[in-house]
């Protein structure tokens, strides 16, 4: 059940093109059947060989969430950065300038 969940949801965030952002919550109810928390749970699991670009992800906010550690995640803003999402100086992203507006109706991704 997880498995196919997870699956679900890689299958969303693997439509994110790069210099964009989505939110848990925007990932969540795309794959259906799941929860922004549940998002947050499959992109920690990405693996570091994975192509899934769990960078992309962020919360509603526009912020880079904390970890589960407390820390917050460098790597994250950096990559982000290199795609050409730009951060304002409190550490948000404007998400009407960078967010995804999420698939088309035949499953091309939107800008």
């Amino acid at each position: 059940m997880k498995e196919s969940m997870y699956r679900r949801i890689y299958s969303v965030v693997n439509m994110i093109p790069p210099g964009r952002v989505a939110t848990y919550g925007q990932i969540a109810r795309i794959a259906g059947g799941c929860s922004a928390r549940n998002v947050g749970y499959a992109m920690s699991s990405v693996s570091q060989e994975s192509d899934v670009p769990w960078h992309r992800v962020i919360n509603s906010r526009g912020r880079i969430s904390v970890r589960s550690s407390g820390e917050a995640c460098t790597a994250q803003d950096r990559i982000l950065e290199s795609e050409g999402v730009v951060f304002s100086t409190s550490g948000s992203v404007d998400l009407e300038r960078f967010g995804w507006t999420g698939p088309l109706p035949d499953g091309v991704s939107g800008d």
